[in-house]
């Protein structure tokens, strides 16, 4: 394998790793977001313990993560597919090493790979999660629901990369989404605090 790709690996698995929300947390509200809420590291349970507005600072770190590890072979002058090496920030973000292997879910930052690598992609696949968290009122729901379609809709771009590892991240967000599996169908699943179900919930509750 090229030493140039080898590199940018390494490289993107270490942007992958930084672990946003812990961080954010620690250094200015003095809280490991570890210890509290869903006890992720991610961007969800950021906006639940921290705030709105640290949860929008990490939304868009571990977006930037995913789209700085794309954007390495353009800095390296590489033919390396951006994809693939988005994707070991997507590792990272998963198995930090900054982190004790223990991090979060990887939506932010695979989008954020899928920006540079396709960008009118992304919008599509931006708007498939904003439409169903409005309905679901479920960041998981909406990520396990969002990511199914892409992938179906990948094969419309005819492009084997782009599909192969939409698949592969498919897999991954169900499975680290087992537990909210679990409270969907139990009924106990978080909400946010707006959308179809939200309301539903609230309306419900006020009789």
């Amino acid at each position: 394998m090229d030493s140039k790709i080898i590199l940018m690996i390494i490289i993107g698995y270490l942007l992958g790793s930084i672990p946003s929300g812990v961080w954010i947390g620690k250094f200015f509200y003095n809280k490991d977001i570890r210890n509290f809420g869903s006890g992720n590291m991610g961007t969800t349970n950021t906006f639940r313990v921290l705030g709105k507005k640290a949860g929008t600072v990490v939304l868009l770190m571990d977006m930037f993560k995913g789209s700085l590890a794309a954007l390495l072979p353009f800095f390296f002058h590489s033919n390396a597919n951006p994809l693939l090496i988005g994707v070991s920030a997507v590792i990272g973000h998963i198995f930090p090493i900054f982190a004790g292997f223990k991090g979060g879910k990887a939506v932010a930052t695979s989008v954020g790979a899928l920006m540079i690598y396709n960008p009118l992609f992304f919008l599509i696949a931006w708007a498939i999660f904003l439409v169903t968290l409005f309905i679901s009122s479920m960041v998981s729901m909406a990520s396990m629901v969002g990511f199914s379609l892409i992938t179906l809709l990948s094969l419309l771009f005819h492009d084997w990369i782009l599909t192969s590892v939409a698949a592969i991240l498919t897999i991954f967000v169900f499975v680290r989404h087992w537990q909210n599996i679990e409270r969907i169908k139990n009924g106990t699943e978080n909400l946010v605090p707006f959308g179809l179900v939200y309301k539903r919930k609230k309306k419900h509750e006020s009789k």
